[in-house]
């Protein structure tokens, strides 16, 4: 069974910055990708920011140039550096796990990033 645990979220101003982090109970490199997702009140959760097994990033376009997703296999951890934050980034972030061809991702218990003066 697989484990993921997600960490660092928390308040910050607009224009400030956080990292999370997202660690797995197995090898990444195992799945064909692992990303972040976000879910703000009342909307669906969609992408932010993915990683395939080979290396291939993709970014949704609302947070390219302040946004960098990051791995390291050592550590079977994925990375999400969030810079130059605005209020509409505010939103739970759970990070995701990509198992195909099993059709069913896995999912972080997700973590509040909250973006407020």
């Amino acid at each position: 069974q697989v484990h993921l645990v997600e960490s660092g979220g928390g308040l910050v101003q607009p224009g400030g910055s956080l990292n999370l982090s997202c660690s797995v109970s197995h090898n990444i490199f195992a799945f064909n990708a692992m990303g972040w997702y976000r879910q703000a009140p009342g909307k669906e959760r969609g992408l932010v920011a993915r990683i395939t097994r080979i290396g291939a990033i993709e970014y949704v376009d609302s947070v390219k140039g302040r946004f960098t997703i990051s791995r390291d296999a050592a550590k079977n951890t994925i990375y999400l550096q969030m810079t130059t934050l605005k209020p509409e980034d505010s939103a739970v972030y759970y990070c995701n796990v990509d198992r195909w061809p099993n059709p069913t991702p896995l999912w972080g218990q997700g973590t509040q990033v909250t973006v407020s003066s």
